[in-house]
């Protein structure tokens, strides 16, 4: 086992609902001395991690909006530490794969390193489901599926890879979005294709004033409609992803522009190519999504890492494309890192599946369960593609909410900055407005495409 991880466990999906519930009294640390709500030491460490505070929740000093873009409570900070190819090796142990990788590939690649926080708190109700979670909560269904009340992870003490990746699934996160999206797919050659989607997502189960199971049907609908670039104009793509996934599978119904017509998708979910470009794959949205069956999940542990973290500057409506999105990786002066503890979850392949990744590293923010970064492996074991989600606080939704992220492909020398808002009009990105069943129908995919 690697020097630095305080835990390491692994469960296959051929087993159900063992080592899943906590004793009372564990569960009852929670919100306690020791561990926040979330499962989370308090304490802060030696080497730079924050303690807890968690003083905000929804608002901080110097706030001005209810809505849209605000430069945060760290606004005025400068970086502590900044992290190249020259001195990567005094941090390594610090680093991931993929941080490393980059480091080494692109000499415009750096971290900038600033100090670490962890003052935003979760609602009760998230708190109070977590709790509830922690005593009833079980992965069920060989693993496709799992039970507690939704909106909030149902591990808060992960004892299995299996309950690891299913809070990566399932972190407190926006009950809705509607947004106006950039996509930038950047080449080596330095050219640049453009794309842009509205999108919109709803997810039922994170309802702010309604709790819900995961054993309901529906875990999120999805919308999104592409604007750019000009030959995929007018194809949208509508659908839901489930709960549990042994009773059915990612749906999608898709206007075809060309035939002028709606038709439901073949299987959508997994590896399937994310247009415009296909440098990512579906199930690397949120850096990972959607079913854990095609994998064997490893708990790897627990580990002080530096992840994107407190993004609100790389959200900037006064940042302009041309400074933003750069050759071969977003513009790192933009990029806020944070030292956190973070879990590491290894998912390998199982025999006789298929994805693209036969093997894919996430790293978990311990505070949130919002997978930071992601390294994934071809099927001769090398590192190809590297991806982090560079989240920000959000008002609305009182809890972390993805902004820009970012997608490399290591052996191509290609990325993709996807959700890029900085040029669309403030308030384009509009988060917990009410959403209906409705507005992600096929009716609706004709409406839109159209």
């Amino acid at each position: 086992m690697s020097k630095g991880y305080v835990l390491a466990a692994a469960l296959g999906l051929g087993c159900t609902a063992v080592l899943a519930k906590v004793p009372a009294d564990k569960a009852a640390e929670l919100d306690g001395a020791k561990y926040t709500c979330m499962g989370a030491e308090k304490a802060g460490t030696p080497g730079g991690v924050a303690e807890y505070s968690g003083q905000y929740l929804g608002t901080w000093p110097g706030q001005s909006k209810k809505s849209g873009y605000e430069a945060g409570p760290y606004k005025d900070e400068k970086p502590t530490l900044t992290i190249t190819a020259a001195n990567m090796g005094e941090h390594a142990d610090k680093l991931t794969e993929g941080q490393k990788a980059l480091l080494k590939q692109y000499s415009n690649y750096k971290m900038l390193v600033y100090p670490s926080h962890r003052d935003f708190r979760n609602a009760d109700w998230v708190c109070d489901a977590v709790k509830k979670n922690a005593t009833t909560a079980e992965v069920v269904h060989d693993g496709l599926g799992v039970t507690g009340i939704s909106g909030a992870i149902p591990f808060p003490f992960p004892q299995s890879g299996l309950e690891a990746i299913w809070n990566v699934i399932n972190p407190h996160r926006a009950w809705t979005e509607d947004s106006l999206y950039d996509i930038a797919d950047v080449y080596a050659n330095g050219s640049i294709a453009w794309g842009r989607i509205k999108f919109r997502t709803l997810d039922p189960g994170r309802d702010p004033v309604k709790r819900g199971s995961y054993q309901d049907k529906i875990g999120a609908y999805f919308f999104q409609s592409y604007l750019l670039p000009e030959r995929d104009k007018g194809f949208t793509a509508v659908g839901y992803q489930p709960n549990d996934f042994s009773r059915d599978a990612t749906s999608s119904w898709q206007y075809l522009p060309g035939l002028r017509r709606v038709r439901q998708a073949p299987e959508v979910g997994f590896d399937y190519p994310v247009p415009p470009a296909g440098l990512r794959t579906v199930d690397d949205d949120y850096v990972f999504n959607g079913s854990p069956e095609r994998y064997t999940w490893k708990l790897v542990g627990k580990k002080e890492f530096y992840i994107p973290y407190h993004n609100f500057k790389l959200q900037d409506p006064s940042l302009k494309y041309k400074d933003l999105v750069t050759p071969n990786t977003i513009n790192p002066d933009y990029v806020r890192y944070e030292l956190h503890r973070a879990w590491v979850v290894e998912g390998t392949l199982k025999a006789g599946v298929r994805h693209i990744y036969a093997k894919r590293t996430l790293y978990a923010d311990e505070d949130t369960w919002m997978a930071m970064w992601a390294d994934n492996y071809d099927s001769r074991g090398q590192l190809w593609r590297t991806a982090f989600a560079a989240y920000f606080y959000s008002q609305e939704s009182k809890a972390l909410h993805r902004g820009a992220t970012i997608y490399h492909d290591l052996q191509s020398k290609a990325y993709e900055a996807s959700y890029l808002n900085n040029e669309q009009a403030d308030g384009s990105r509009k988060i917990n407005v009410p959403l209906t069943p409705a507005q992600f129908s096929p009716e609706a995919a004709a409406r839109a495409g159209r």
